[in-house]
């Protein structure tokens, strides 16, 4: 691929959104979120044009110093933010927590992070509330769409269960679903549900750790192809029609997942996806279990859907 050459998907509201982009995750600690700025700055100048960030995350700010000072139109860069757990309760006033902190007028997306509410300081048990649901936090963000602050609204971390009871009353179909999703992942009962709906899936952790560029067939494909697993997972993403956000600080990573990608034939991308053993790699901080259940942000697996 050349730089000319980016793939792009069509959101539901028809705006473009480009299939590979960068996470934008870059630690814990106000040190560590501001170490991204380089790297960031990096992959615009290598030729992405889509960043993903979160409240979480703690990076809005360096992301939005570096859409603002890399010399490229605002519009030709898409931007995706989430609301955390525990403003759930105060949308509006979150997302604009947001844009003072990223220095930016609107988002191009703005992602329900996860679909359980927290107490407003949840502390480190991860004290989860019933009210307000997720129906009715997404109700809230459906009204910041009249603001022009965001042009799209979406979800991340929601099954078909969780999705099938969000879409009973929602007005606006969400726009994307980015959950964990890796050839160890592969989503196969999600992205059928999704793609059915209209909703985009993006991919987080979309190489899968060791585990997944360790297994023998993705080392095989990358043998292949003469690429990594990595370019091997995030080709088979956009084979399969999601968009992915990899986390890489190294500009020859950045361009290789961007420009260097291959196309994998039919019976290569159906090969990838029987690599699905149903694992998640990416482990939120928390509790992992409670009473013999597992536990994702304080909600068990079967409320997660998983």
């Amino acid at each position: 691929m050349s730089v000319n050459e980016q793939v792009y998907f069509t959101l539901n509201t028809g705006a473009k959104i480009p299939a590979i982009g960068l996470g934008c995750w870059s630690g814990t600690t106000p040190e560590q979120n501001e170490s991204a700025y380089p790297w960031i700055m990096s992959a615009l100048k290598n030729g992405y044009r889509h960043l993903d960030t979160a409240h979480g995350y703690g990076t809005e700010g360096v992301v939005g110093r570096a859409v603002l000072n890399c010399g490229i139109p605002r519009e030709e860069i898409f931007v995706t933010t989430k609301l955390p757990n525990n403003h759930h309760h105060k949308v509006a006033d979150s997302l604009e927590e947001s844009l003072s902190r990223s220095g930016l007028t609107y988002f191009d997306l703005y992602l329900m992070h996860f679909p359980q509410a927290f107490a407003d300081e949840p502390g480190d048990d991860y004290r989860v509330v019933d009210s307000p649901t997720f129906a009715e936090t997404y109700a809230e963000m459906e009204k910041l769409l009249a603001t022009g602050k965001v042009k799209a609204i979406g979800v991340s971390n929601f099954s078909v269960k969780n999705l099938t009871k969000l879409l009973e009353t929602a007005k606006v179909i969400p726009a994307a679903n980015q959950c964990e999703m890796h050839p160890h992942q592969a989503q196969p009962e999600l992205l059928p549900f999704c793609k059915e709906k209209g909703i985009i899936m993006t991919a987080y952790s979309p190489t899968g750790y060791a585990p997944v560029r360790e297994d023998p067939t993705m080392i095989q494909l990358a043998e292949k192809y003469n690429v990594s697993p990595a370019q091997v997972a995030l080709a088979w993403d956009i084979a399969r029609g999601t968009t992915a956000v990899p986390k890489s600080t190294d500009s020859k990573r950045q361009i290789g997942n961007l420009h260097e990608l291959p196309k994998l034939t039919s019976e290569d991308v159906s090969l990838v996806s029987t690599l699905h053993k149903n694992v998640h790699y990416c482990q939120a901080p928390g509790p992992k279990e409670r009473d013999g259940h597992k536990l994702c942000m304080g909600w068990t697996y079967e409320q997660m859907g998983w």
